[in-house]
């Protein structure tokens, strides 16, 4: 038996061929010629089309994948970009901001300075020192712009202190909070004079040299009376919130708020109270006019 089956042959390959040709061809001709095998052909799609689906859905898997990882980076550097962009924007608009609160500070500044009458500078503030016994600001106009010791300064409001210390670059202020400093004023109800001090503290003022049968009720607006030389008259420096009398003192208790924003001011203003300006360098005279002045003296 094993020996009929080693020597056994069947249809050879030519042989093969031919009939699976032939078929072909009848298959096509039966295709072109009728519908027979319309129903075979649902028949098979039937079981190869979830066949077709199994073996593309490795590489859908790996599109999707691959497409769904791109779409997060992207939108995940998107989301940090526009993140950046508005962090920047925000920024912006802070400075804007604070741009348009400088600008309504220095329009005021600038309106109240030709209500003034006298010339003014406006000075940048640099530096507080608000230590309890000293109450100093450094602005950044000195010497150099014509600024000397005594000179009032005042804000938008009201009288802020005056200048302390004149150097080359910048200026030293006292406040009138300042426990040394002391500015004549009047009650401008009713033309009362009296000297308001500094406290020491922010934001008040003492008035120790009136009797307790004074003529001055809290809301009373005090301004610079003139006296001494260095405030000229007219200038609202405060407002009185408090009078206690004291019936075993000679005088009363009485403390005042200054009309001045002294926590808040970044810009201020130094007043001369001449009119003739103040030249900010020197001006070298004409060679003509310098003859003629040696010959007048000649």
């Amino acid at each position: 038996m094993p020996i009929k089956l080693l020597f056994a042959t069947g249809p050879s390959i030519n042989t093969r061929l031919l009939v699976a040709v032939i078929t072909s061809v009848a298959l096509l001709i039966t295709e072109q010629r009728g519908q027979q095998l319309d129903f075979l052909r649902a028949t098979l799609s039937f079981f190869i089309e979830p066949l077709r689906h199994l073996v593309d859905l490795p590489t859908v898997l790996i599109e999707q994948t691959t497409e769904s990882i791109n779409s997060y980076v992207e939108l995940k550097n998107e989301n940090g970009r526009l993140r950046d962009e508005q962090l920047i924007h925000q920024t912006r608009l802070l400075k804007l901001e604070a741009l348009e609160k400088e600008n309504i500070r220095l329009r005021a500044l600038l309106e109240n300075s030709f209500k003034l009458g006298e010339q003014v500078l406006i000075a940048e503030l640099l530096a507080i020192n608000m230590a309890p016994y000293e109450h100093i600001l450094v602005v950044n106009k000195g010497t150099r712009f014509g600024v000397h010791p005594q000179q009032p300064v005042l804000d938008a409001n009201g009288v802020v202190g005056q200048v302390f210390r004149a150097l080359p670059l910048s200026s030293e202020i006292m406040l009138i909070t300042d426990p040394n400093h002391a500015i004549p004023v009047q009650v401008n109800r009713n033309g009362l004079l009296t000297i308001a001090v500094g406290s020491g503290q922010p934001n008040r003022l003492i008035l120790p040299f009136l009797p307790s049968n004074a003529d001055i009720h809290p809301g009373d607006l005090l301004i610079t009376s003139g006296l001494g030389g260095t405030f000229p008259q007219g200038y609202p420096v405060a407002i009185v919130d408090e009078f206690t009398s004291q019936p075993n003192k000679a005088f009363a208790s009485i403390t005042a708020t200054p009309t001045a924003k002294l926590d808040r001011n970044r810009e201020l203003m130094i007043v001369w109270s001449n009119s003739a300006p103040v030249p900010l360098v020197a001006k070298p005279q004409a060679p003509e006019t310098a003859v003629t002045e040696e010959n007048a003296h000649q």
